[in-house]
């Protein structure tokens, strides 16, 4: 981006999301940052747009991975975090993933001004959901898998959008898989389908899958808009 004079500009700068976990937690959104009047001047300044991390199968021995970082001039959102698998809790991040029902419980935690901690299991195979830009993750329960954290909305684009919702956590196939949370947060596995990653340029966490056959989620890129 490269101004020709000194001026302010509003920006939206959203990181890639999180990947999830196999039977697992829904990967974390990333992070959101708005604002106005940002000071530039005349001269290039490097955009960086974060990519979705990948998700973890359930015997996977690696975690799912965070979004990319996304930064424009000196602000910088932090990608989101990777969803638990059976072996790694959540991962921190611009949102935190969600919790894993058959071993690591523990959700990531969010990055203040950014984002939201994912949600915690609640019991074996309901997974939590990933924090989203406004709210936190949903807990999994008896009754299904909890749902991704709700992102935000911008008008930067020129009409409403909503942006970095977290990704659903995964259950069994007796049971409901978490809903995305609104802003490109993917659906986790259940009764009700596969896994479904989070959407391009979003933001949104990727929805946790049910094993390596039903298959784990991506979360969805970033985006970076400077309007001015």
């Amino acid at each position: 981006f490269t101004p020709n004079m000194g001026g302010d500009v509003d920006y939206l700068v959203v990181a890639g999301g999180g990947g999830s976990g196999g039977y697992g937690g829904g990967g974390g959104a990333g992070g959101f940052r708005t604002g106005t009047g940002l000071a530039v001047t005349a001269q290039a300044y490097t955009v960086t747009v974060g990519a979705g991390g990948a998700g973890a199968n359930y015997n996977s021995t690696s975690p799912a991975s965070n979004g990319g970082n996304s930064v424009f001039s000196s602000i910088t959102s932090l990608g989101g975090g990777g969803g638990s698998a059976r072996n790694h809790a959540g991962a921190n991040g611009g949102s935190g993933g969600g919790g894993n029902g058959g071993y690591h419980s523990s959700p990531g935690s969010g990055t203040a001004g950014q984002g939201n901690n994912g949600g915690g299991a609640g019991g074996t195979y309901f997974g939590g959901g990933g924090g989203g830009a406004s709210a936190v993750g949903g807990t999994g329960s008896s009754g299904g898998a909890g749902a991704g954290g709700a992102g935000t909305a911008s008008s930067y684009s020129g009409s409403s959008v909503t942006y970095a919702g977290g990704g659903g956590g995964a259950t069994d196939t007796a049971n409901a898989g978490g809903a995305g949370g609104a802003g490109g947060g993917g659906k986790g596995f259940g009764n009700d389908g596969n896994a479904v990653a989070g959407s391009a340029n979003t933001g949104g966490g990727g929805g946790a899958g049910g094993s390596s056959i039903t298959g784990n989620t991506a979360g969805g890129s970033g985006i970076v808009i400077i309007r001015y």
